[in-house]
């Protein structure tokens, strides 16, 4: 049997939506036991979204395979003790509640890792636990425009948002490898660690180039669609047959194939408007009209057939089904099978290839799957977890 990095350590996860679940079932994909704690009836307020998964949703399946569901109303005393006790024995503890919130409940540091002092807790939050917008509503979107995305992605006419909720996701592979960071360094001090994680200051250090790019009120980079905001070409170019083409140049020598190659018009790389990139940069459409003429008498596949004869970096513009159908996803066997309780469904493995272990990718669980288990394995006696039942903490 595989021995992963995360064999034996415990998680407890207080959380809902993206961020948090995120976290956890990497996590829980490198071994460790992932208890997802869910509000009875309806659980995670991420399983309502849609139904695209079979009736189930899509954000859902992606961020909680690998979890056992433990149902438990926390504002109730009964429930709030079961998570307690879980907390006295786990290694790791993530919520993503209102700042506040976990405190209210005497969730803190001060409590917890004084009966657990190898406890790990981490918080993910919007802004932070602290400073004039820690009680701030935030949502993806909204960190996305706080953050500064929303001015540097679109069109020059549109702002627009990223297609997947990329406030989330980086909050989420923050903490990650923080609490990565901290098992290593509670197997040096053998101390617990508590982390502060703010989807505002993840978010604004996957926008540090831009920011560096505006240094001292320099201007930002503009809003240039799919294409790059200051080297050109690098962007979408369509074909004579419709379909676009993704390519872009990094250097002069890379300028110099590409019109000997692809454009087959050599003597255009020694063009005064066009022989370094700041130019081409600033004469976009003059070069446009120029390639626009070349590119519309071949199709698509004779396009990219060209662009890798020069070494001219390229790629399809893919569509979902595309990436569902992709080769190289295919080729490096990058697919696998999960349970899910509407029956088996495909998943990606995790990113990265590791000889030594293999990726845990167990069922995605049904709200409040593994309730009663968990609570019998806490010593609660039968006639106990009904009463719970009863009264709705589970």
């Amino acid at each position: 049997m595989t021995v992963r990095p995360l064999d034996g350590i415990t998680v407890v996860a207080l959380e809902h939506v993206i961020a948090a679940p995120f976290c956890t079932r990497q996590l829980a994909d490198l071994g460790a036991r992932v208890i997802k704690i869910e509000r009875p009836g309806g659980g995670d307020f991420a399983r309502g979204y849609d139904t695209q998964v079979e009736g189930l949703c899509s954000h859902f399946v992606w961020v909680n395979r690998s979890k056992e569901s433990l149902t438990l109303d926390v504002k109730q005393a009964s429930g709030l003790a079961v998570l307690k006790k879980l907390l006295k024995t786990a290694d790791v503890f993530v919520q993503n509640l209102a700042p506040g919130a976990a405190a209210r409940m005497g969730l803190t540091a001060e409590v917890l890792q004084k009966e657990n002092p190898g406890l790990i807790m981490c918080d993910i939050s919007g802004y932070g636990n602290d400073g004039p917008y820690r009680d701030k509503k935030a949502y993806d979107l909204l960190i996305q425009s706080e953050a500064g995305f929303l001015s540097v992605t679109g069109t020059p006419e549109t702002p627009s948002k990223s297609g997947n909720s990329i406030a989330d996701i980086a909050a989420g592979m923050y903490a990650y490898t923080n609490i990565l960071a901290a098992l290593l360094q509670r197997g040096k001090t053998g101390k617990g660690s508590v982390i502060d994680i703010s989807m505002l200051e993840s978010l604004s250090e996957w926008m540090s180039f831009p920011m560096y790019y505006a240094y001292k009120g320099a201007e930002p980079p503009p809003r240039n669609g799919a294409s790059h905001a200051t080297i050109y070409p690098y962007g979408p170019f369509k074909a004579g047959d419709g379909k676009t083409v993704m390519l872009g140049l990094q250097n002069e020598r890379e300028w110099a194939q590409f019109c000997e190659t692809v454009l087959q018009n050599p003597s255009l790389a020694q063009d005064e408007r066009f022989d370094r990139n700041f130019k081409r940069n600033e004469k976009r459409t003059e070069l446009l009209e120029i390639i626009d003429a070349c590119f519309s008498k071949i199709n698509s596949e004779e396009l990219i057939a060209r662009l890798e004869k020069a070494q001219i970096a390229n790629a399809h513009l893919n569509d979902m089904e595309g990436l569902w159908k992709h080769k190289q996803h295919q080729a490096r066997n990058r697919w696998a099978q999960v349970d899910t309780p509407a029956g088996p469904i495909p998943a990606l493995l995790p990113p990265g290839l590791n000889d030594s272990y293999d990726y845990r990718m167990d069922p995605i669980p049904a709200v409040g799957e593994h309730t009663d288990s968990i609570l019998k394995e806490l010593g609660m006696a039968e006639s106990d977890i009904s009463q719970m039942r009863a009264s709705g903490a589970i």
